[in-house]
């Protein structure tokens, strides 16, 4: 008999007259909006400008939603194309279903045309964005307390999660691993943060660190879930690829600390100035093909030496004498 427990909600949408306001999309946009909100201020920080971060996330974060679904969609196709199933079901993304790694993935693809666009180098951006990341993705996690999923072994522990009975789920008490990844995301962010300031990361290696250390978190919450999932050689697919992408992110902190030690001096050009320059090189440019801009000088120096030398100022009536 559990003595304490964490409640779950009955609903996961609140009806604000005609419009449905449901927790999990609700989470989701909390989340980007403090994402952005703590990148802004770290670009500034680092020297950037205010309102960068946002004109960027404005490509990230629809890559982000899609590449996020895909991953879902494709590694759980059963629960959307399998008999018995909508596969209109898998555009309903406020049922819950958004894959982190696709996410990461396709929200950089979006965060890479942004700052092509823009000028700015992407590890520098993502960077200053990485802690706000981890702590977008400790408030997404509470989306999973909405929808009563995600959840992992059961258990009778004080903190332990209750599960109402419902569609592919059991009445019971289980582990909340919703919370147990929200606070670890937590710990990414703070990790980041301070690693950032006592070793001056740079070059994209305050964002690969979040990878590595998300992870790792990952790897063992994973492990507890008991939700469907493919498995590869008794391992749950979601743990090999934290497994994998936490190597590669490490292997990418040793390497660019080799290659591109210290961190960036400029991470956004400055448009006046490269206005400025612009003005300057055509005027430049203009003087060089207008021959009349280019001769004035060079004329009126030798009609200025020509005054001021005798032998230069007679020799043309002398000339004309002879002739």
């Amino acid at each position: 008999m559990n003595l304490a427990s964490i409640p779950s909600p009955s609903t996961g949408v609140i009806e604000l007259g005609p419009i449905p306001l449901r927790g999990y999309a609700f989470c989701i946009i909390i989340g980007v909006f403090v994402a952005v909100w703590i990148g802004n201020k770290r670009w500034v920080a680092r020297g950037g400008k205010a309102g960068t971060v946002a004109d960027i996330a404005v490509w990230a974060v629809p890559f982000g939603l899609v590449g996020g679904r895909l991953y879902h969609v494709i590694t759980d196709y059963q629960l959307y194309f399998s008999d018995g199933q909508n596969w209109v079901d898998a555009f309903k993304i406020w049922e819950g279903g958004l894959g982190i790694w696709g996410a990461i993935a396709f929200g950089a693809v979006g965060a890479w045309i942004g700052c092509r666009r823009r000028g700015i180098p992407l590890p520098a951006w993502a960077d200053a964005l990485a802690p706000g990341i981890a702590i977008a993705q400790a408030i997404g996690r509470w989306g999973n307390w909405f929808n009563q999923e995600l959840y992992g072994k059961p258990t009778d522990l004080p903190w332990a999660l209750e599960i109402s009975e419902g569609p592919n789920r059991v009445a019971g008490t289980y582990h909340p691993t919703f919370l147990y990844e929200s606070l670890w995301c937590i710990g990414v962010a703070l990790l980041v943060i301070w690693a950032d300031r006592r070793f001056k990361l740079g070059h994209g290696r305050a964002f690969a660190l979040y990878v590595a250390a998300y992870c790792a978190g990952r790897g063992w919450i994973e492990y507890m879930r008991v939700d469907e999932a493919h498995h590869v050689l008794g391992l749950r697919l979601n743990v090999w690829t934290a497994i994998i992408v936490f190597v590669l992110a490490v292997v990418y902190i040793v390497i660019s600390a080799k290659l591109r030690p210290g961190r960036e001096e400029i991470v956004e050009p400055d448009k006046d100035a490269e206005a400025a320059k612009k003005d300057d090189d055509a005027d430049a440019a203009d003087q060089d093909g207008d021959p009349l801009k280019k001769d004035t000088p060079e004329a009126d120096s030798e009609a200025d030496s020509a005054d001021k030398d005798p032998l230069k100022k007679d020799s043309a009536p002398e000339a004309a004498d002879k002739s």
